[in-house]
């Protein structure tokens, strides 16, 4: 699940911004070789939160795998299946279990007997706090397990491809990235977007973790990403690094509004996020909130009890 770039206060120097690129044509359900031995697909599942719709990958050809078979979308799962009508599809993988990215696997995997592959089942990035246990997470996907766990590094071979596991946890704990080395290339699920910022939303994500991840990946090689939702990502690395700028301008921007005295999340939300569509005031709060609870611990910044979404909020 990801939330649409919301114009903030000017807080840094962004010059040197990346724009976002919402230039993504690709019709639902149509098969597109974006480059050799890679092709996508789009769900028609469009939203605030996934753009156009969840992109699912596929990878080689002849014995193939399957990135991300999105959401419990029956005309998805059979769209993917006739485009590899005539291929094998020996391995499903999943990038992170949102329910617009894994639901879809137990149709592909009845249909093709393909193994799965992921981190492991659903979970939060921290336990919840008493307060929060009255409320659910509804956008986890609770029933997904794999078949195989895989570990940070293990590299996943099949015919004509070898995809290594990137450990990326942020936008949820079990997320994971699959980058093909030899290719250059990363299949970077929610954690990177060309057209918009990733939500971390707490319990469900961590900003800790989501910073360490970005940083992780602006030290690797790879140069062109393939996102769950929108478009490639070419300069993989430079972008990752107007990701980190953005996150740390975010973090600058929650402070001015704080030095300013206490404030609550809706009161910096209408602070820091300017022209914001009302569906998106939740999420932003959210993103907000990940924030807090990152400078909480640092102890930068101050609240009553547990840092919550309902929390007020000051400098130390």
């Amino acid at each position: 699940m990801i939330v649409p770039e919301l114009r903030e206060a000017p807080m840094a120097d962004d010059n040197d911004d990346i724009p976002f690129n919402r230039d993504f044509p690709l019709k639902h359900g149509v098969v597109e070789e974006v480059v050799p031995g890679v092709r996508r697909i789009v769900c028609n599942n469009p939203s605030p939160f996934t753009f156009t719709g969840t992109v699912s990958y596929i990878v080689g050809r002849g014995k193939v795998a399957i990135i991300d078979p999105g959401p419990d979308n029956e005309v998805h799962a059979n769209a993917l299946l006739e485009a590899v009508r005539g291929e094998t599809v020996s391995h499903i993988l999943v990038t992170h279990t949102h329910k617009d990215h894994s639901p879809n696997t137990p149709r592909i995997k009845a249909a093709t007997g393909a193994t799965v592959y992921a981190e492991g089942p659903h979970r939060a990035s921290r336990p919840r706090y008493e307060s929060e246990k009255a409320t659910t997470e509804s956008g986890a996907d609770r029933d997904f397990v794999p078949d195989e766990v895989v570990r940070d590094g293990d590299v996943i071979t099949g015919d004509g491809f070898a995809l290594e596991a990137v450990f990326t946890p942020g936008h949820t704990a079990n997320h994971v990235a699959f980058a093909w080395p030899e290719r250059k290339l990363t299949f970077v699920g929610d954690h990177v977007m060309g057209w918009s910022t990733s939500i971390v939303a707490p319990p469900d994500g961590s900003m800790v973790d989501y910073m360490a991840s970005l940083e992780k990946l602006a030290g690797r090689d790879e140069t062109l990403y393939f996102s769950g939702h929108g478009p490639e990502i070419p300069e993989a690395q430079r972008f990752v690094r107007f990701l980190i700028r953005h996150r740390k301008a975010r973090e600058a921007s929650i402070l001015h509004r704080l030095a300013k005295g206490e404030a609550d999340i809706p009161t910096l939300v209408r602070a820091i996020y300017i022209g914001i569509d009302p569906r998106l005031t939740g999420a932003a709060g959210y993103s907000v909130l990940a924030h807090l609870e990152d400078l909480v611990h640092r102890g930068v910044v101050a609240t009553e009890g547990d840092p919550t979404i309902v929390g007020s909020y000051r400098l130390v």
